[in-house]
């Protein structure tokens, strides 16, 4: 077996470590968009 030989045992672990950080890091760069959304499109208070 060499390097580019990934078992199919390798390859779902590579994808569930990505969902892992994956998913946490979408979440956060939505919630940081609507934050800032909401900052750019706030009304003026009188």
């Amino acid at each position: 077996m060499n390097a580019t030989d990934t078992g199919s045992g390798t390859t779902v672990k590579l994808v569930l470590a990505w969902f892992w950080v994956g998913i946490p890091l979408a979440w956060g760069i939505w919630v940081t968009l609507n934050n800032a959304l909401q900052l750019f499109t706030a009304t003026k208070a009188t």
